[in-house]
């Protein structure tokens, strides 16, 4: 069978800009890091202009906090099938955070890192990981809901696994700008096969990013490929608790 997946997808050097911005200094998001650096320029301007107030000058407004660049960019409506073979949509995944990660099941480079990362920071999260819901969602339509299943049952127990046909896996990878191409691959006798090799003779180049959404479905914040199971664990009990 042979796949052909759109042309048009999103820029994936700009997402990455994007993330680039968002995941400052040791991995703090950027929301946190402008709200913390308005808080700064704030209390400067109000204490020179105290100072400055008994000599006739006009006490300077604290400025309005920076937006989150990121917000509105990421997330939507989605029509996918889980593991266990029942349609579902984003608004199942309503009233909990949920933690979306895209990649196959064939996948012997990104994925094979970043899930094993995930599923051991839910254990370290305790009672915490009941809030959010790792997700799973296949890049690949060949990835039928029986495989997935298998895939995910070796990793956690609470993941939930999508998948669907090529349009559907095409629109979710949109509206979360998730980069998603194949390419042929020429077999080679004696030569290792591509990280991402396919067993139909193709691989999927596909975006590594997992992508925490709060519980009314709206855009938190992003964790780059080969983010560690403690930081996973340190960012979303942030998020999570108290």
């Amino acid at each position: 069978m042979t796949i052909r997946f759109p042309a048009d997808r999103p820029d994936r050097r700009r997402v990455m800009r994007l993330a680039a911005g968002l995941w400052l200094g040791f991995g703090t998001p950027f929301s946190v890091f402008a709200q913390h650096a308005g808080h700064g320029a704030g209390h400067g301007a109000g204490h020179g202009a105290g100072h400055g107030a008994g000599h006739g000058a006009t006490p300077a407004q604290p400025p309005a906090a920076r937006p989150d660049p990121l917000a509105g960019r990421f997330g939507g409506a989605f029509t996918l099938t889980r593991q266990d073979g029942q349609r579902v949509t984003e608004r199942d995944f309503l009233g909990r955070h949920m933690l979306v990660y895209f990649g196959f099941t064939r996948c012997t480079d990104t994925c094979p890192i970043d899930m094993p990362m995930i599923a051991t920071a839910l254990d370290r999260l305790g009672a915490l990981a009941d809030r959010v819901t790792p997700v799973f969602v296949t890049v690949d339509p060949e990835d039928s809901p029986a495989v997935l299943r298998d895939y995910l049952a070796g990793l956690h127990p609470r993941f939930v696994g999508l998948t669907g046909t090529e349009a559907e896996l095409a629109a979710v990878a949109r509206i979360y700008r998730v980069h998603r191409r194949q390419l042929a691959v020429a077999p080679q006798s004696g030569r290792q096969t591509h990280h991402h090799q396919h067993g139909g003779g193709f691989t999927i180049d596909h975006g590594s990013l997992a992508y925490l959404m709060d519980a009314k479905g709206q855009f938190v914040t992003l964790f780059p490929h080969a983010t560690g199971a403690d930081r996973y664990a340190e960012v979303l009990a942030r998020y999570l608790g108290p």
